[in-house]
Order: structure tokens, then C-alpha cells, then sequence
């Protein structure tokens, strides 16, 4: 009778060992799961961030271009700057459609942009660039510009946008 009392208790240890390491086993993958749910499947990449500038930039000349300086200035953030040679900074979309249609009016015809280098993390990029100006096919200017791009709703915004010429003054 004490053999099989032990040989009961032996069972019964067992079963609970067997059991409890099938739960541990169970665990393990609703773990690494919760842990994959919260791990961010996205991470930020600069490659992509220039591409996605690079793409924005095509989107400002075209619409430059074709003379819609309210689309253009739908591609700045609410809360932008535009500072450009000889003016103080302009602040808002709205001022900045009219600054864009000013520019247009003025007779530049055509931007060409182009992306140098690209900085920066998931919420805010710098980008170093260059810049073309044309009057009727003509080129009138070449610069450089700095802009500071924004993450808003997933998409690149302009935030900060400084540019000049590298023409002289004279």
C-alpha cells in the first residue's frame, strides 16, 4: 500500500510538472507575439525620408510651374516660415500662397530643385539643396535653400523654408 501511495504522489507530481511545463510552452509564442505587437514594424529610415523629399520637391515645381501657388503652399505646415533674400519671414500658409504668387507674378516661370543631403529622425529632416531660376525658358538665377521638413498625418511638410541666390548683390 505505501508503494502505491508513492507511486500515486510520484503520478500526480508529474502531471502537474507536465502540465505546468506544457503552459511555459504555450507562453512563449503569446509572448513573442505580444512583444512583435508592440515593437515598431516601421522604422525610420533616411533613405526613404529623401525619396519621399525628393517626391515632394517634384510635387512643389509642378505646381509652381503650372502657377498653382495654392497648392504650393498646401505642402507647408500651418505653422511655417518662408524667408527668402531681402524680406523678412513669412509666416502661415496663406501668407505664404501670397508670397509663392508674387513670385510668379513677378515672371520667374519655372524652379528646378535639387536634393544634396538630407539629416535627421522621424519627426523633422534638413535638407540641403539647390535651386534654378527660369523667366520664359531662361535661366535668371541659381541658389542654395535649407529646409526643415515636418511629419504631419504621414506626409513630408515644409516647416521651414530659407533660401537665397548665388548671384552677387552688385
Amino acid at each position: 500500500m505505501k508503494r502505491s501511495a508513492f507511486y500515486s504522489v510520484l503520478a500526480g507530481a508529474l502531471l502537474i510538472l507536465s502540465v505546468s511545463a506544457c503552459n511555459n510552452k504555450v507562453n512563449e509564442p503569446e509572448e513573442k507575439e505580444e512583444m512583435e505587437a508592440t515593437t515598431p514594424k516601421d522604422t525610420f529610415s533616411l533613405e526613404k525620408a529623401k525619396t519621399e523629399i525628393i517626391d515632394a520637391n517634384s510635387e512643389f515645381a509642378s505646381l509652381f510651374n503650372e502657377g498653382d501657388s495654392t497648392g504650393v503652399a498646401n505642402l507647408y505646415t500651418d505653422d511655417a516660415k518662408f524667408m527668402m533674400e531681402g524680406s523678412p519671414a513669412i509666416t502661415g500658409r496663406e501668407n505664404i500662397q501670397s508670397a509663392i504668387a508674387g513670385i510668379k507674378n513677378s515672371g520667374i516661370s519655372r524652379v528646378d530643385l535639387r536634393t544634396i543631403e538630407v539629416w535627421g529622425d522621424e519627426d523633422m529632416v534638413v535638407e540641403e539643396g539647390e535651386l534654378t531660376l527660369y523667366r520664359e525658358g531662361v535661366e535668371v538665377d541659381r541658389g542654395k535653400y535649407m529646409v526643415l521638413w515636418k511629419k504631419e498625418d504621414g506626409q513630408w511638410k515644409l516647416f521651414r523654408d530659407i533660401f537665397n541666390s548665388n548671384l552677387s548683390s552688385d
